[in-house]
C-alpha cells in the first residue's frame, strides 16, 4: 500500500501555512504588488546549470523571472511572486524538484539596495542578525590565498588536489568557472553565515548570467550577490541587465555552452527580447528557495518535512 501520510507533520504544515502570512505581510506593508506568471510556457530559462521539466511543447518554468521582467516593461512597478517552480534535479535533503520559490523585483533600484531588503526579510523571519557583505575575490584570499579574477585553471586544479575532495581524473571536462564552483561548494561555502548571514558580492563577470557588469581593479565582475546563512545559499539576486541586445547575446552563449554540454538545445524566450526592446526599468530582482528557509526556521535537516508531500509521496 502506497503511503499517504503527509511528509511534515500537522504542526510544521501551521509554522508554514504562518510563514507564508508573514512574507506576503512584509511585502504588502512596503507596497509591492502580488503577481501570478504562467506555470506552463513556451520558452524557458536557457542556462546550461538548469534543467526544466517539457510536457507536450510547453515547458514547467524554473523561475517566473521572465514573465515578471515582461510585467516590468508593461509598467506593473515593484512586484513580488510567491508560488510554485520546478527544476528537474536530484532529490535532495535540501532540494525538491517542486518547490516554493519567492522572487521580487524593485524598480530603481541597484542590487546593493536590495540586499537590504532582503537582509531585513530574513531578521523578519528568521530573526537573524544583520548580514555581513564580503567580495568574491576577498574569500578566496581569506581561505585560499589567491584572486580568482585572475587565478588560472592549472591553479584551480592544484588547490582540488591538494584538498582531496574529489578524484579529479573522474571530472567531465570543466572551464574555470566549474573549478570555481567545486572549491566555493566544497571549500567555503560550509563556513559561511554561521554566526550571521552572508552576503558574497562581485561574482566574476563570466557568472554574471542576467546581471549586469562593471569594472573595479582593471577587470569585470558581475553585479549580483548570493545570501548564505548556516552554510546554505538561500538568496541570488542581480542588479538587471536591461539591454535587449546583450541579453539575445548571452542566450546564445547559453546555448553553446549548452550544446558543447551535450545538452538539449531550448527555445530563447522573444516575448522578453521584445518586451526589452519596448522599453525594461531600471531595477533589481532576487530569488529565493521558501522551502529551505522555512527549515531554517524550524531547524529541519529534510526538506520535505516541511512540505505536505515530499517527492517520494506527491
Amino acid at each position: 500500500m502506497m503511503k499517504w501520510q503527509p511528509s511534515a507533520t500537522i504542526s510544521a504544515l501551521r509554522e508554514r501555512a504562518t510563514f507564508l502570512q508573514r512574507i506576503r505581510q512584509f511585502f504588502d506593508e512596503r507596497g509591492l504588488m502580488e503577481v501570478d506568471t504562467p506555470l506552463l510556457s513556451q520558452s524557458v530559462v536557457t542556462a546550461p546549470h538548469l534543467a526544466s521539466f517539457h510536457i507536450d511543447g510547453r515547458y514547467l518554468q524554473t523561475s517566473p523571472e521572465y514573465a515578471m521582467k515582461r510585467l516590468l516593461s508593461a509598467g506593473s512597478g515593484s512586484i513580488y511572486y510567491l508560488g510554485k517552480a520546478f527544476r528537474q534535479e536530484e532529490v535532495g535533503k535540501r532540494h525538491n524538484p517542486e518547490f516554493t520559490m519567492l522572487e521580487w523585483y524593485r524598480t530603481d533600484w541597484d542590487h546593493l539596495q536590495l540586499i537590504e531588503e532582503v537582509d531585513a526579510l530574513f531578521q523578519t523571519l528568521l530573526g537573524t542578525q544583520k548580514a555581513q557583505i564580503i567580495a568574491y575575490a576577498d574569500l578566496f584570499e581569506k581561505y585560499y590565498g589567491f584572486n580568482p579574477h585572475l587565478a588560472s585553471i592549472t591553479q584551480l586544479q592544484k588547490i582540488v588536489m591538494s584538498e582531496g575532495w574529489i578524484d579529479i581524473a573522474h571530472l567531465p571536462e570543466m572551464d574555470k568557472d566549474g573549478w570555481l564552483d567545486l572549491i566555493i561548494s566544497h571549500g567555503i561555502e560550509p563556513h559561511l553565515g554561521q554566526s550571521q548571514p552572508t552576503v558574497v558580492i562581485d561574482f566574476p563577470a563570466s557568472q554574471a548570467s542576467l546581471a549586469q557588469k562593471r569594472k573595479i581593479d582593471g577587470y569585470e565582475v558581475a553585479s549580483r550577490f548570493e545570501f548564505y546563512y548556516s552554510g546554505v545559499e538561500l538568496a541570488n539576486g542581480y542588479h538587471e541587465l536591461g539591454c535587449a541586445k546583450e541579453l539575445q547575446l548571452r542566450f546564445q552563449e547559453d546555448l553553446e555552452k549548452r550544446k558543447s554540454l551535450g545538452l538539449c538545445e531550448l527555445p530563447i524566450d522573444e516575448a522578453l527580447l521584445s518586451a526589452m526592446e519596448a522599453g525594461f526599468p531600471p531595477c533589481a530582482g532576487v530569488a529565493i528557495g521558501v522551502d529551505r528557509l522555512l527549515m531554517l526556521k524550524l531547524q529541519e535537516k529534510n526538506i520535505a518535512h516541511v512540505l505536505p508531500f515530499g517527492w517520494e509521496n506527491a
